[in-house]
């Protein structure tokens, strides 16, 4: 008893290509599981149409495919797929093999849609090549064999996964007699096992080695030499094996990858240069973001020191102040101010009253201010490099650099520059260390930081410079026009006068000291001598100084000079009078207030500077500073002024807008690139029409054949963004060299590592959209039309 493999009910198969071409004319045929089948019939009779309606490759209009007694027509794409790698074995007369795969991978390629491991693959494959005798050609390429070598390969690779049914689409057509024999042999063997079909149009092979023959003619069944009945078949369904269900295929991404890889390498130059041309839009990105990146790291650094001589202040003196420009800290304004928009467009001028819209505003630092700002630096940790504070108080400071003592002016028109400001000459040193070797080197030998509240250190410029002035104050009048730094390191040339021994009283007045006096208090064993320490440079790469030439001492100094001018006699006869106790004239209250502080009676700073480590810890202490302001009337808010802001703002905009610009250029590099690597990938597909059918034929769906492309533009992809980043890091050689002899800025270019890697997968990225379109076209490729393909 035979069992019927597949049944063709009724199949009717019409072409539409202007006119319509009916190919089979409601065929019903039986086949049986083990039997050599030869369809014999002209040219354009329907024999590969039928062919391929019973490999899968091509659908039938109306009747029905059985297949082990499982109906067909409700098959899907996922189904077809399956059943033609599992159930199927093509054997075509071009061979269609993929030449730029070996022979043994060539064989394989079937089993790796079936997930097949990779050394059973192997192995099998290997054995199918064994029997049909090709055991030393496993590593060959295609191109390598003789034509029926090829026919041996196409035929290995039609049983390696073992399919029921072997389609044979005229296997001798391009083989001489002796090789056609050959390949006969073989398809007769297999025959015993399995169905055999078998297409051709060499009658004396088919009558010699057929086990049955069916002759075509217009679409229609002439003659079967071997039919099945009707009643038998129905029998033999009865009989056969229970419905199956097909496993679906997939190909692996490493399989896709791993075939589109090796394509590749068979186009290496025209591979290499789409890659490079792809590169180049990446280095475009590349080098825009090296520049963004070393331009961000230089301006980080910048901040600082350009912070440095741009600090947050909040000071005592009167400020007036437009409430309808609410700068940094400003008050709230109200309502007059209210519906001016800046830079209007409209054809109108205002006519605004400014001394209306005006008001003047004294800020009052109050201890719980100071005790707010005293905070800052344990609520913001690491935004603050300095707070300096400055006093009002009348510093008595004598100097003595060569003969004779002389006083030392502190004084100047400001208040706030008496002591803690910046004074001429004369200024109080951060506390923080670190702060002021980061931004200065000590010059001269034995040069060091001052300890202690009677040490010193002097401040030259970056040319070792302080002016001409500051040594006259010193008392050195000699015409010399440099010194050697260690004639001021260890020496000791000036000294701290107590209030109480600067000032004399008679009666309810009191006396400064007069020049001729200097020398007396100079030498008393009263007072702080001050001794210089060190001498400070700002490093070559600080763009801006903190501190000015001239003396810079410590805060423990300055609480020192404050705490004893507050304790002194001048100071507490002044908060008793109403009268100036210098000259015995009236005070009225503000003038009274400045005596106050001048003397030392009051202590409270008169302003307060602030200084941030960069930016963006500029805005946080902002926000701090604006928080003690919150549902405080206006006369009781505290006004800052910031003087970076400006800076702050141009710089942040200059970078922004050049890496706008840059990046706009590259990105339109890169677009182009991604648009030729779309032109390339359809190339491709035009290129592989072949191969693309021969996968469809052994199983592959069409999103695996997307996947080949998709990989394939991967591929490209990842060596352009390898090319690409790889050239702007070598690139990036010449430019800092370019720009650090023209700007003196080194190290400007500096692409960041995860730039390059983002770089490198966005390249991907692009490279897949780039070949989306002409992977979907490959995909949609009807199987038939592409296996004819050249």
């Amino acid at each position: 008893m035979f069992t019927l493999k597949l049944k063709l009910e009724r199949i009717k198969k019409t072409y539409n290509s202007g006119e319509v071409v009916t190919a089979l004319k409601s065929i019903s045929l039986g086949f049986r599981e083990n039997e050599l089948v030869s369809i014999l019939g002209p040219s354009g009779c329907g024999k590969t149409t039928l062919l391929n309606i019973i490999g899968g490759l091509d659908r039938y209009d109306s009747g029905d495919l059985v297949i082990n007694g499982l109906s067909t027509k409700e098959f899907k794409n996922g189904d077809w797929d399956a059943y033609r790698n599992r159930s199927i074995g093509f054997v075509f007369q071009s061979y269609n093999l993929i030449g730029h795969q070996t022979v043994l991978q060539n064989v394989e390629i079937a089993m790796t849609l079936s997930g097949v491991s990779t050394s059973e693959r192997k192995q099998r494959a290997k054995q199918a090549l064994i029997e049909v005798g090709l055991a030393d050609h496993l590593n060959k390429k295609p191109n390598q064999l003789s034509g029926g070598q090829m026919q041996r390969v196409a035929i290995a690779r039609a049983l390696v996964n073992d399919p029921d049914i072997i389609l044979a689409d005229e296997p001798t057509g391009a083989l001489d007699s002796h090789t056609s024999i050959q390949v006969m042999d073989i398809l007769k063997e297999v025959a015993k096992t399995r169905l055999v079909i078998m297409v051709t149009h060499n009658g004396e092979l088919a009558e010699e080695y057929s086990d049955r023959i069916i002759r075509f003619l217009d679409g229609e069944v002439q003659s079967d030499s071997n039919p099945i009945v009707e009643a038998e078949a129905e029998k033999a369904f009865v009989q056969a094996a229970k419905e199956q269900k097909f496993k679906k295929t997939s190909m692996s991404l490493i399989t896709a990858t791993a075939l589109s890889f090796k394509n590749l390498l068979t186009k290496r130059g025209r591979t290499l240069i789409t890659a490079f041309a792809g590169s180049i839009g990446i280095i475009g990105v590349a080098l825009v973001l090296a520049l963004s990146n070393g331009l961000s790291t230089y301006m980080s650094s910048m901040q600082s020191d350009t912070l440095s001589s741009f600090p947050i202040t909040i000071s005592t003196g009167e400020q007036t102040i437009d409430l309808t420009e609410r700068g940094p800290g400003g008050l709230e304004g109200n309502q007059d101010a209210a519906g001016y928009t800046e830079y209007p467009k409209d054809n109108v001028m205002y006519s605004y009253d400014r001394e209306k819209n005006s008001t003047k505003h004294s800020n009052i630092i109050t201890e719980d201010y100071l005790n707010y700002i005293g905070k800052l630096e344990t609520e913001l940790p690491n935004a603050v490099n300095n707070i300096s504070y400055m006093h009002g108080v009348n510093l008595n400071l004598l100097a003595k650099g060569q003969d004779t003592a002389v006083k030392f002016e502190t004084t100047s028109t400001s208040m706030g520059m008496m002591m803690g400001g910046n004074s001429t000459y004369l200024q109080e040193l951060p506390e923080n260390k670190n702060f002021i070797l980061a931004q200065y080197d000590l010059m001269g030998e034995g040069s060091r930081l001052p300890t202690e509240k009677n040490e010193v250190v002097l401040v030259m410029d970056q040319y070792n410079r302080i002016d001409k002035a500051f040594f006259e104050k010193l008392g050195i009048t000699e015409d010399t026009e440099n010194y050697k730094l260690t004639d001021f390191i260890g020496k000791t040339i000036l000294k701290i006068i107590p209030n109480d021994d600067y000032y004399t009283r008679n009666g309810d007045l009191f006396t400064a000291a007069a020049p001729t006096d200097y020398e007396k208090l100079y030498d008393s064993d009263t007072g702080t001598k001050l001794t210089i320490t060190g001498i400070l440079r700002a490093k070559e790469d600080v763009t801006s100084s903190y501190l000015s030439p001239g003396i810079a001492y410590t805060t423990a100094l300055t609480q020192e000079v404050v705490g004893d001018a507050q304790k002194s006699k001048i100071a507490t006869a002044q908060k008793k009078s109403d009268k100036d106790v210098m000259l015995g004239i009236p005070l009225d209250n503000k003038a009274k207030d400045n005596a106050l502080i001048m003397l030392g009676a009051d202590s409270t700073p008169t302003g307060i500077n602030i200084y941030p480590k960069d930016y963006e810890s500029k805005d946080k202490i902002k926000d701090y500073l604006d928080k003690f302001n919150d549902g405080k009337s206006d006369d009781d808010k505290l006004i800052y002024s910031d003087m970076a802001e400006m800076i702050s703002s141009i710089t942040g905009t200059l970078l922004d807008t050049v890496t706008y610009v840059l990046t706009g250029f590259a990105a339109i590099s890169l677009l182009v690139s991604t648009i030729m690597i779309g032109i390339i990938t359809y190339v491709s597909v035009i290129e592989r029409t072949k191969e693309i059918g021969i996968l469809r034929s052994v199983g592959a769906r069409k999103k695996d054949i997307s996947r080949v492309f998709n990989a394939e533009t991967m591929i490209i992809g990842f060596t352009a963004g390898m090319i690409g980043v790889g050239l702007s890091y070598l690139l990036q050689i010449p430019i800092n060299t370019i720009i650090s002899n023209l700007a003196g800025i080194s190290g400007v270019a500096n692409l960041n590592p995860l730039h390059a890697a983002v770089l490198v997968a966005g390249s991907m990225i692009l490279t897949l959209i780039a070949g989306f379109i002409p992977s979907r076209m490959a995909a949609k490729k009807d199987p038939v039309v592409a296996l004819r393909s050249e």
